[in-house]
């Protein structure tokens, strides 16, 4: 109940969202009372924010801070012995009113995905992502992944899918109850750059040290250029929120170790030593 009470929660007092009810509010008010000073500042506050997120890289500057948290994995050495993919990249209602896979803005993940698990040939794969929406829908991620790994030529045998996910915490737990990483193993987590920081702390938290390897950013060194347009303004300031209050959440309810988790240990990346582990 929690769950579904917090996704309802937070599609309602997204920052777009927020600022959408705000306008609409506050004209509201002032067609029914023209002078309220309450009903103007609520309008004037809205649409500033609106029109903040249109013209100024705000989603950018949110989000540079989490995709810069980990650095990229320039050079994965050998053994790799398994690599985890989080779901998030599927537009599930889209996929199966359609009957095929549609991928939305986080698609780079399954692309870093299927490139390395061609590089690492002998490495378990795993996939976990299930259906987090609140409503009464059917269908998982997961569902939809098999097909697509299958069209891409990856193996069967290799892949492990987890489809009862419905979080970032649910991701950890219940992937690593299914492959079972055992103690000095190496395991890769990929998945966007901005989500690495919160996805590394459930890991961390459910005794899984997986290796981060940060992929799909969405953001430059140089964020001055200005007017990203409304729709990707918005978009971009509500996945940096939803990250950022997820952070918090995720501390408070003990579901991650620290409340900004960093990189790990040098030494946990280095590769194993010939006849350790």
């Amino acid at each position: 109940m929690l769950y579904f009470l917090s996704k309802i929660l937070w599609d309602a007092a997204r920052p777009g969202m927020a600022l959408l009810l705000l306008s609409l509010g506050g004209f509201a008010v002032l067609i029914r009372t023209p002078n309220s000073r309450p009903g103007f500042a609520c309008l004037a506050a809205g649409i500033a924010g609106l029109a903040a997120c249109a013209f100024l890289p705000v989603g950018a500057w949110l989000l540079r801070p989490l995709e810069d948290r980990f650095p990229p994995m320039a050079a994965i050495h050998d053994p790799v012995d398994g690599i985890v993919l989080l779901g998030g990249a599927i537009d599930l209602q889209t996929s199966m009113d359609r009957g095929v896979p549609a991928l939305n803005i986080r698609a780079d993940r399954i692309l870093a995905f299927v490139a390395l698990a061609r590089r690492f040939p002998r490495a378990q794969l795993l996939f976990t992502g299930g259906n987090g929406s609140p409503g009464p829908t059917t269908g998982s991620e997961a569902e939809i992944m098999r097909g697509l790994t299958a069209s891409l030529g990856i193996a069967p045998q290799r892949l492990i899918f987890e489809q009862a996910s419905r979080n970032t915490r649910e991701n950890a737990l219940l992937a690593k109850r299914l492959a079972r990483p055992l103690p000095g193993q190496r395991w890769l987590l990929v998945t966007s750059a901005a989500d690495m920081p919160r996805a590394v702390g459930c890991f961390r938290a459910v005794g899984w040290p997986v290796i981060p390897v940060p992929v799909d950013y969405h953001t430059r060194e140089h964020s001055a250029g200005l007017a990203p347009g409304l729709v990707e303004g918005l978009e971009e300031v509500d996945w940096a929120a939803h990250e950022w209050v997820g952070l918090v959440y995720y501390r408070l309810r003990g579901w991650s170790p620290s409340l900004f988790p960093g990189p790990q240990p040098e030494h946990e990346t280095r590769p194993r030593q010939p006849g350790a582990g």
